[in-house]
């Protein structure tokens, strides 16, 4: 039996269950929904199971009630095939009037329920997952806790054997489940075969719109070229067209839609610290995908290729280390923002808790001379936070670095980290 890598989201799962009746997990595919959710469920009903699926579609229509029957937390996975079901579901929790009966996975692909289908106000909740963090996949060692940055600790320590060369392999590689244990040529396959599914299936499936495969292909490109930036829809656009004068703003906004959808595109948005001054949040999101290996798919990049352009791995790094402080800051019920302002000050990352605990950081591959600009940065931020009079202060400052030995705070009181290091 394969054996199962615990998730950062299982806690948090377990943890929502105690507070509502049924608990939709989104996400993309392959990212281990079902797998998870099945460490939580005391029974379960595959809908799409080949054996059954018929059966069990006809059910749907003719007595829903009977599949929703059986230990509870059930899981009901690929629910969306036999919507009738979601009805069943709410009425079911209203007649019990109790708490962690079902979780509901299935197809990153949205559900288009009718008009007789209730909201499912206050008795559904609904929590995102994502590909693997590197703690996860067991690559980070764990040494320096996220949560216990928040409490502001004198000293940290920790020591990552992460090299150059293997973090490169996990760029491309990215946290899908299934290839943890592949090795790196074979792991690197899946994003490409991801891809390839999303353009030929997937997409189409959203919204029914047949698209032009070779102009969705340049999207991807385009789209990982920008990682880590915040390019408005008409540069993105200018890149994909190369004077056909096929594509216009409109289109590239309509890729977006679909794919952020499909939870392959997470953008980031501003953070504001509600700063009493003039100026003014960028707007413009921040360009992500969920996962690093979708980018580097895209352009066919391979760690030789990265390790030959550092400048560019930085960039994929960041999108990595986007991916993992997302995970890592959910689990504390928190969220991840960017930060830039009109006079040119940014901060890459932003983790802002629910009782208002924040913490600012700079995101580094390495070298000395970038962790002294990233640090000269985030104290500039920090005293402009200051002398503008708020309240809460930031929780800490942290530089996370992709190659470096050591974790350890410095004398102005800014975390070094390496991402080799982190966990939630």
């Amino acid at each position: 039996m394969k054996k199962y890598l615990p998730r950062v989201i299982d806690q948090l799962l377990g943890n929502r269950l105690q507070s509502t009746g049924a608990l939709v997990i989104e996400g993309p595919k392959w990212c281990g929904k079902t797998t998870s959710c099945e460490q939580q469920a005391k029974s379960a009903i595959y809908i799409d199971d080949p054996e059954t699926k018929k059966a069990n579609l006809e059910m749907a229509e003719l007595d829903p009630y009977f599949l929703l029957q059986g230990d509870k937390p059930r899981l009901i996975d690929e629910w969306q095939l036999a919507p009738n079901l979601w009805n069943a579901i709410r009425r079911t929790i209203d007649k019990s009037d109790e708490f962690g009966l079902f979780l509901l996975t299935g197809s990153s692909v949205p559900v288009d329920l009718d008009d007789t289908a209730h909201t499912g106000t206050g008795r559904f909740s609904w929590i995102l997952m994502r590909p693997m963090s590197l703690y996860e996949s067991s690559v980070s060692n764990g040494s320096v806790s996220l949560s216990t940055l928040f409490n502001c600790p004198q000293t940290i320590h920790g020591v990552s054997d992460l090299t150059l060369k293997q973090l490169a392999e996990w760029v491309c590689r990215g946290g899908w489940p299934r290839g943890v244990s592949l090795s790196v040529d074979h792991a690197m396959q899946l994003p490409f075969d991801y891809i390839d599914s999303v353009i030929k299936h997937d997409m189409h499936r959203v919204d029914g719109i047949n698209r032009n495969e070779t102009l969705v292909r340049r999207f991807f490109k385009s789209y990982a070229r920008n990682q880590g930036a915040a390019t408005p829809y008409t540069k993105i656009a200018q890149d994909i067209d190369v004077g056909e004068g096929i594509l216009n703003n409109q289109t590239v906004s309509e890729y977006v839609s679909v794919l952020t959808k499909l939870f392959i595109i997470e953008d980031l948005t501003s953070w504001n610290p509600n700063i009493r001054s003039r100026s003014t949040m960028r707007q413009t999101p921040v360009r992500y995908f969920v996962d690093p290996s979708i980018a580097t798919a895209a352009l066919g990049a391979t760690p030789a290729d990265l390790l030959l352009d550092l400048n560019t791995f930085g960039l994929f790094y960041e999108t990595l280390a986007i991916r993992d402080l997302r995970i890592y800051a959910q689990s504390l019920y928190g969220t991840v923002f960017q930060y830039h302002d009109h006079n040119g000050l940014e901060c890459d990352a932003v983790v802002s808790l629910r009782n208002g605990k924040y913490g600012l950081i700079e995101i580094k591959l390495g070298g000395d001379k970038a962790i002294e600009s990233a640090a000269a940065s985030l104290k500039k931020l920090e005293n402009i936070i200051i002398q503008s009079g708020r309240e809460e202060r930031p929780s800490f400052l942290m530089i996370l670095v992709g190659v470096g030995k050591y974790a350890y705070r410095r004398k102005d009181g800014i975390y070094i980290v390496p991402i080799g290091c982190l966990k939630n």
